[in-house]
């Protein structure tokens, strides 16, 4: 267990579960709220944009302590115990607003990674040829899941990719205690536009592979259960 909850694994429990959370809320709440407003007879880009953007939005703000206490703790600097040592301290020496520092450029990233996720998902649906066997016959669950993995895979590397530079902003904020404005000039007259795609192959694991999970899971039990 301890090997478990120690290094590279420290935070791993609070860690799945924001992102889980989070990521599930999303998924689900935009898919719902893209449905309800086509059934009001709004436009399908507004339809797709606007709910993903409220909700993302919303989880990342709300999940926002969680996800710096869990960098905090993943720092190998970082003398404490788990989570909630780490965010007693952050309150007790930055206060209430330290928990959710790094706020701006966190909702940057998430905001536009699960539009773009979103977008290419129901983009890639459309475009993608729909199941030639009807439900229930042969072959009609894995040219269901052929489309799912292909659109999974494009949304997930579209996300990932495209927000990568506010990622690491985002993670220079939470080392430094710096600004957002402060910390994009460091990095500009330390790095250049190198920091630009910075870290992007762990990006694209990290990142594209549980989104794309999420979406081919999601198309997974549904097609099972209808």
């Amino acid at each position: 267990l301890k090997v478990l909850l120690g290094p590279p694994y420290k935070g791993v429990a609070a860690t799945l579960f924001g992102m889980t959370w989070a990521r599930a809320a999303i998924f689900y709440c935009a898919d719902a709220g893209r449905d309800r407003m086509l059934a009001l007879g709004a436009s399908p880009a507004a339809a797709t944009a606007l709910p993903a953007v409220g909700i993302s939005t919303l989880v990342q703000v709300v999940n926002q302590p969680i996800v710096r206490g869990t960098i905090t703790i993943q720092d190998p600097s970082s003398r404490h115990a788990g989570l909630v040592a780490a965010l007693r301290h952050i309150h007790a020496t930055r206060g209430v607003s330290g928990l959710w520092h790094g706020t701006v450029p966190a909702v940057a990233k998430t905001v536009p990674k699960y539009v773009v996720a979103i977008w290419v998902k129901d983009a890639m649906q459309e475009l993608l040829p729909k199941p030639t066997a009807p439900p229930g016959a042969p072959g009609h669950r894995s040219q269901v899941l052929q489309a799912s993995a292909v659109k999974s895979i494009a949304a997930g590397v579209a996300g990932a990719a495209l927000t990568n530079p506010l990622d690491v902003i985002r993670n220079e904020m939470f080392k430094t205690d710096e600004a957002l404005g402060e910390t994009t000039r460091r990095l500009l007259r330390r790095e250049g536009a190198s920091f630009l795609w910075r870290g992007m192959a762990r990006n694209l694991v990290a990142v594209a592979a549980p989104i794309g999970m999420t979406i081919f899971l999601t198309d997974a039990i549904v097609d099972y259960r209808s």
